[in-house]
């Protein structure tokens, strides 16, 4: 049974675990060295309890293994790109293909939703024929292109950005509601 819940301080540990290799290997993630447990921790708090960071675990119990997280974070630092956000997931190998993703993702996009943000930004390292498939299944739509922006592992890379509209735009804009004040939407 997959399990999809708010992520807590303790399992910081888990998610750099489950990104250290995306960072080692892979052009998914432009950081070279993965942070440790202290700075994955860093970056939840950092959140401010605005932005949601959720795992996918392999049961309900609280020493169930986390097997992938998502979360999302700012999209720009100027105040009028409040209401969009910009969206991450990450899984074990051995969840990659499994479904896990998706429901990690359309957990993470109806919190989103209930929060209130207008947009989600989806940036894609290229190619990534998994994570374009992803990101289409739960809604987002390519919207472009920049060339050779990334260089890794001896190549140039191409990031893509798909988008997906949560909450229909209107004049003036409500004010997304904090992460940490409703909980998760849950499947």
């Amino acid at each position: 049974m997959i399990a999809i819940r708010a992520a807590t301080p303790e399992d910081a540990g888990a998610i750099a675990a489950i990104y250290a290799p995306h960072v080692l290997t892979g052009t998914a993630s432009f950081e070279i060295e993965p942070p440790e447990k202290a700075e994955m921790r860093k970056r939840m708090a950092a959140s401010d309890g605005l932005y949601p960071w959720i795992v996918a675990t392999t049961g309900d119990s609280t020493d169930a293994g986390v097997i992938g997280y998502a979360y999302a974070g700012k999209f720009r630092d100027r105040p009028a790109y409040r209401y969009v956000c910009e969206t991450s997931i990450y899984l074990t190998d051995a969840s990659s293909g499994s479904g896990v993703g998706r429901l990690l993702y359309e957990a993470l996009i109806n919190t989103l939703r209930a929060q209130g943000f207008v947009h989600a930004i989806g940036t894609i390292t290229l190619p990534n024929d998994r994570s374009i498939r992803l990101h289409e299944a739960v809604g987002f739509r390519r919207q472009g292109v920049y060339r050779e922006v990334g260089f890794k592992h001896g190549q140039w890379i191409d990031v893509g950005f798909w988008q997906v509209q949560l909450n229909e735009p209107r004049v003036p804009p409500a004010e997304p509601r904090r992460f940490a004040d409703m909980g998760i939407v849950r499947d």
